[in-house]
């Protein structure tokens, strides 16, 4: 045997600075700052000026701590769309937003007070007002920092706030529109009312918690009936909101329910009940639903019951029953009638249900019908008022222990001989604020409404008075409609729309409608947008807070009509541009009302708005104002809580003014989750810094899992989660870096015509002109996890797999010293790796924002930049579905092979496949497109032959090993002896 000759200095060794070891958390803050410095959006833009225009707008958070794993995620997402539509070719400006009012930022403020035992009522408006503007200009700047290191590319230098001069004078001009055309009024009506911040309250900012509540049951004696056995008896009601029993007004029944009177019977061994219980029921009779006795009978511990009388609900009408309390004169001597209501059951209770219509809306209607108004009794912050008759100045009455068995209300009860059942123990579901998660209540309050189903009527002339009544009664001339403006080339809406008053359509009509016209992705979001749109209540759009953008209305002392002229709300507007928000607390309202109008006749209204109204107004200020008048968003994409947040008051807001929905599309992602489906919670311990993420294993890591999570329902993260991620990023990184080292020194002299290409890299590009389709719909569809999970398989399966491992050899070994441009073969499969390449980087940019621009880089020296290119040119003409057909097949085939060969590396037969001999049934090669004496290349193995077995089966080859490129060939006649192409290259 010869000596061992080292052949390295002939072969092709890849050679690429992009290391296999990633450190993103060191690498992505010096792209950022790259960027930056080149001013990476601004050259976007001019590169896409003119171009087709695609407008995602951003939902703002609120400008108030560091950013969680909802608003990487959401802000992740959204970069992803942007960047997609970009590489489309579209101009896809991406302007961020942060929505600086409301009760959020003002918690924190007053969250601040109290440290200092300052209590925010004793401090002036205007202080209070301006450190709410600081704390949110704080952290819009932390947060600014925090969503660029996310690799989120927009108008960081020039972003939207609520709180700029310009925004406020157009969120007020939006309230002024509404005003304008008579779709405003103040009423009482009960509404969500938070007692710990002393604000009503929007849907959007409520949650749901499980609690544990004081139930009791009380009877309320009948004194007068049209039913003589029902005089003396005891309705019996029953509640799980003991504060509320001393602002009843009435008692409701269901008027297919049976009732029964019964006088019970209590055997104390037979009952675990309380002898109080005793004592209460003791010669008593009890009107309840028939349905509902054995509940009743387990709450109060009777045993047995004699039964008086039975009857249907509509049997009741005209029944008077007397509270509790009667004795106290006033307002709880006023006789309690009984009405009828659909919303009574028998699901739990007594089926008769007590009415307090200043803290319940079914109540509310109920009793408004029957000529019974709210008292107020309770105030903003949860107390009855000092002078009520009863427990007068008490509470909270969200307080559990005022609420207890053995509280003030149970006992004064009790002693009253009323209170037939108290427990501790009812669990529940019952809401809470967002913010302070304090319990909240209904509570009537006079609150400005936007109507849902008063039809819309047109702008005013000078002066006109706007209504301040309920829906339907205000002062509207008949047969008037209004017209809203469209976008431009947007089709009108059907007239008359279904549900249509006699004098135009209503908000409603005009939202369900504009649902329909917009795409919702995924469809399902729809059918939930449009069920909350069907049965919302009407608009609350006050607040008794103190930051924000104030009703700018003026409204007469002595008529109680607002203003509705127009020249009045231009000055207003005027203000606001000028001096911001807080102009209207520090004006010279004489002059903003004008001549035309005394000062002194007018009250001007300090109530804040809802900060959904501020936020439903942004396309306003952000779109139209950037972008000209009837311009709107293509697309909107927020969390599924959005439907009644963002999503719905964008929506109102712009079908109350516009006439038409904001956006075209919309665009749902559920939560960001732990390990196991729990929603993180600080005080769980269970949540994912986003910010500590990116500080171990850099944004392209939560980049990368965002796109790959089905996110059109809720996800999950956690450190084994993050850790298949960074497996799968790792395979991508690797691919980039084979990539890179393999096209080492490529040229375009070197590019050949795919005409003159084997099948293999024909197959390839056949796989390009596939995935190309695939990742365009993908991308179109907004679904990034099937467009990610596409290119993941492509490039872990059809290339590394595959495509790398076959051409190895002929990349390194068939260029050399007498082929020092390389063989076809080798030049045709350095094509295509160039192909390859450029069609990867472009598509992988919008999720791996930081490795593809290293990427890019690395190949071109620094120069230019991945994310200004377009969508890579694929030949549609590359696609081969026959030549497709035969690699299926030969894949199949040689996935059998590499199963056979493995037993026989393990037991060390064999070190590596080019030492196999494999046979194959001759029924299997007989099918296969390509010659046998090509399979050997693509199986890599030393050689294949046919066999009449029904099995691959597998021996070691006698073939010698090339020392040049290791395969095992016929022609080597020794052990690292050369081949005959080996020869070649190296001898000529």
């Amino acid at each position: 045997m010869s000596d061992k000759k080292d052949w390295r200095d002939t072969v092709f060794l890849p050679k690429t600075d992009f290391p296999m070891k990633a450190g993103l958390s060191q690498k992505e803050p010096a792209i950022l700052a790259r960027w930056r410095e080149e001013d990476l959006y601004g050259q976007l833009r001019k590169a896409r000026a003119g171009r087709t225009r695609f407008i995602l707008h951003d939902g703002p958070p609120y400008a108030n701590g560091d950013i969680h794993m909802g608003h990487a995620m959401n802000k992740v997402l959204k970069d992803i769309v942007v960047r997609s539509q970009s590489l489309m070719g579209k101009d896809a400006p991406y302007v961020p937003g942060w929505d600086c009012h409301g009760l959020p930022i003002e918690w924190k403020v007053e969250e601040a007070y109290r440290k200092q035992k300052l209590d925010k009522d004793q401090v002036p408006k205007a202080q209070f007002r301006a450190e709410c503007r600081a704390y949110a200009d704080k952290w819009v700047a932390v947060q600014r920092e925090q969503f660029q290191r996310l690799g989120v590319m927009g108008e960081w230098d020039d972003p939207y706030l609520t709180m700029n001069f310009g925004a406020e004078a157009a969120i007020v001009g939006e309230l002024l529109k509404f005003a304008e055309t008579g779709q405003l009024y103040r009423g009482a009506k009960p509404v969500m009312w938070s007692p710990v911040e002393k604000t009503a309250l929007a849907d959007a900012e409520v949650e749901y918690e499980d609690i544990v509540s004081t139930q009791i049951d009380v009877g309320f004696e009948i004194v007068e009936s049209p039913i003589p056995e029902l005089v003396g008896a005891h309705s019996v009601i029953w509640t799980t909101t003991p504060w509320t029993i001393p602002v009843n007004q009435a008692i409701a029944y269901g008027d297919d329910v049976e009732y029964v009177v019964l006088t019970p019977s209590y055997d104390r061994s037979l009952s675990d009940a309380s002898f109080d219980n005793a004592e209460a029921l003791t010669g008593k009779r009890l009107l309840l639903a028939r349905e509902l006795i054995d509940s009743a009978k387990a709450r109060m511990g009777f045993t047995s019951f004699f039964e008086n009388w039975s009857g249907k609900g509509s049997d009741l009408n005209g029944t008077v029953a007397r509270h509790p309390m009667h004795h106290l004169g006033g307002f709880f001597a006023r006789p309690r009638p009984f009405l009828p209501g659909d919303h009574v059951t028998t699901d739990a209770g007594t089926g008769l249900v007590h009415m307090a219509p200043d803290h319940g809306e079914e109540d509310f209607e109920i009793c408004k019908a029957a000529g019974i108004g709210p008292v107020f009794a309770v105030d903003d912050a949860g107390r009855y008022r000092a002078n009520w008759e009863w427990l007068g100045g008490q509470g909270s009455v969200i307080n559990g222990k005022f609420n207890a068995s053995d509280g003030p209300i149970c006992s004064d009860l009790r002693e009253a001989g009323a209170l037939l059942a108290a427990s501790d123990d009812f669990k529940h579901s019952y809401p809470h604020s967002w913010r302070s998660k304090a319990k909240v209540i209904y509570r009537c309050t006079p609150q400005w409404f936007i109507p849902m189903d008063r039809p819309l009527q047109p702008s005013p002339s000078r002066g006109e008075g706007g209504s301040l009544s309920e829906p339907g009664e205000g002062p509207f001339s008949s047969g008037q409609t209004l017209t809203l403006p469209l976008a431009s080339g947007e089709r009108a809406p059907p007239s008359p729309l279904q549900g249509e008053g006699h004098n135009g359509p209503t908000l409603r009509n005009l939202a369900l409608d504009a649902i329909e016209r917009t795409r919702w992705v995924p469809e399902k979001s729809k059918n939930r947008i449009s069920a909350m749109v069907e049965g919302r209540p009407d608009w609350v759009i006050s607040r008794q807070r103190a930051w924000g953008v104030p009703i700018a209305l003026y409204v007469h002392r002595k008529s109680s009509d607002y203003l509705r002229d127009p020249e009045v709300n231009a000055r207003i507007v005027a203000a606001f541009r000028e001096g911001g928000a807080d102009a209207w607390f520090q004006a010279d309202h004489q002059a903003l009302l004008g001549p035309n109008y005394d000062a002194a006749d007018y009250e001007p209204i300090e109530d804040i708005l809802d900060v959904w109204f501020d936020s439903g107004s942004t396309h306003v200020f952000t779109i139209e104002q950037r972008y000209g008048e009837g311009v709107r968003a293509n697309l909107y994409l927020e969390g599924s809580d959005q439907h009644r947040g963002w999503f719905q008051s964008s929506l109102l807001e712009s079908c109350g003014t516009r006439g038409r929905a904001p956006y075209e599309e919309v665009l749902t992602h559920g939560f960001a989750l732990d390990p196991q489906g729990k929603k993180m919670s600080k005080s769980l311990g269970n949540t994912v810094d986003p910010l500590k993420v990116m500080d171990e294993s850099g944004a392209d890591i939560l980049r990368l899992w965002v796109a790959s999570t089905d996110y059109f329902e809720d996800v999950r993260i956690g450190k084994e989660i993050l850790a298949g991620t960074t497996d799968a990023y790792r395979k991508l990184r690797n691919t980039f870096r084979y990539l890179l080292g393999a096209l080492d020194g490529f040229t375009d002299a070197e590019k050949v015509p795919v005409g003159q290409m084997p099948e293999l890299e024909r197959w390839v590009l056949h796989r390009l002109a596939v995935l190309d389709g695939e990742l365009r719909q993908a991308a179109n569809d907004y679904e990034f996890n099937r467009y990610t999970r596409a290119i993941q398989a492509f490039a872990n399966d059809d290339l590394s797999a595959f495509f790398f491992d076959v051409r190895k050899d002929v990349l390194y070994c068939e260029v050399g010293p007498s082929a020092p441009e390389g063989t076809l073969k080798r030049r045709a499969y350095r094509t295509v790796l160039d192909i390859v390449f450029h069609a990867l980087v472009r598509w992988m940019a919008p999720i791996l924002t930081f490795t593809t621009e290293e990427a890019w880089w690395t190949r071109f020296d620094g120069k230019g930049s991945v994310h200004l290119l377009e969508w890579p040119e694929i030949d549609g003409a590359w696609r081969d579905d026959a030549l497709a057909a035969g690699f299926d097949l030969t894949l199949a085939t040689r996935q059998n092979v590499t199963e056979a060969i493995e037993p026989l590396r393990r037991e060390k037969v064999i070190r590596s496949s080019n030492e196999a001999r494999v046979l194959i049934p001759d029924s299997q090669l007989d099918v296969l497109a390509q010659p046998r004496t090509d399979l050997p290349e693509l199986f890599i193995v030393a050689e294949v032959a046919g066999n009449q077995s029904d099995q691959v089966d597998v021996e070691r080859t006698d073939f010698a090993k090339c020392g040049r490129c290791w395969r095992h060939l016929p022609e080597v006649k020794e052990d690292d002896g050369l081949c005959g192409r080996c020869g070649e290259i190296v001898n000529g």
